[in-house]
């Protein structure tokens, strides 16, 4: 974790379009409310094969207008490079200067990925036609990407990024510290240190988080599913209980000097803002770990 604590540590919060006129006013309320706290940027993320490209568009560009830099994702799969480079294009001279650059899936039913197939091949491309004026995010797993053969491959494939441009990363989120402490050793032996921030998941709903975390490989520690599971539907005590274990976590990560928190807000304000005020980072010059 050595390699870690030497960077600035940065907040940010990521978004999903909407899809409605009601979803727009609602994200509209959540993000002025979390832009009280003045996190670093806010992320919006981009449907399979770039079926949300043109909702991802307009909640960027509303999004950063309103003073708050905010950073696209952007994938690979399904687009051509002609209708990549438009996007970088646009959102350069939108003023955007950070991008969110992954592989991304295929929609049900598409056959074909597209002219560029992986993440670093899309941050190589990225480099080509814009240079260094992107600060380039990739993903990263702590717990392994679900469609890696092994584990060395999958570092293997996070170090072809790092490679091709990243700056830095954010990860899948996860539930158990140790294992972002094992990854970032193992990439300090690759001698790869560049900043990579822990994604956070607040606990709001279990079948939700359920669903979600088998679907994209995040596990969820045998105690936490046994407790969740005893709640049944008592949604009062999932929050709580989920609040205190992943406060407790960020705690841990922040302590042994993880470079900041990026929060996975599923477009609601509470269950990210109430971990945020529990760590006390408000005022961050005066966090005490």
């Amino acid at each position: 974790m050595q390699s870690q604590k030497q960077f600035k540590r940065r907040f940010s919060f990521e978004f999903f379009p909407p899809k409605t006129d009601a979803g727009k006013e609602k994200l509209q309320v959540v993000r002025d409310q979390l832009a009280e706290v003045n996190p670093d940027f806010f992320s919006v993320t981009f449907g399979a094969g770039g079926s949300t490209r043109d909702r991802t568009i307009e909640t960027v560009l509303n999004l950063h207008q309103q003073g708050i830099s905010t950073a696209p994702h952007l994938s690979c799969v399904g687009g051509s490079r002609e209708e990549i480079s438009q996007l970088l294009d646009e959102y350069k001279a939108n003023g955007i200067n950070r991008i969110v650059a992954l592989r991304g899936d295929l929609p049900s039913g598409m056959g074909a990925s597209g002219e560029l197939r992986y993440a670093n091949e899309l941050v190589e491309f990225i480099r080509e036609h814009s240079g260094d004026h992107f600060n380039l995010e990739v993903a990263a797993y702590p717990e392994f990407h679900p469609q890696a053969r092994s584990a060395e491959d999958d570092l293997k494939n996070f170090a072809r990024k790092v490679q091709a441009g990243a700056n830095s990363a954010i990860t899948q989120y996860f539930f158990n510290a140790d294992s972002y402490f094992y990854f970032i050793d193992r990439l300090e032996k690759m001698n790869i240190t560049i900043p990579v921030v822990p994604g956070i998941m607040p606990i709001v709903n279990f079948s939700s988080l359920v669903r979600f975390s088998d679907m994209c490989g995040a596990e969820i520690p045998r105690w936490i599913r046994k407790q969740l599971e005893a709640y049944g539907d008592d949604t009062v005590s999932i929050r709580k209980f989920g609040e205190e274990v992943v406060t407790r976590m960020c705690e841990d990560l922040l302590k042994a000097g993880a470079p900041g928190l990026h929060f996975y807000t599923l477009n609601q304000t509470e269950p990210s803002l109430s971990i945020w005020k529990n760590l006390g980072i408000t005022d961050r010059e005066k966090i005490s770990f």
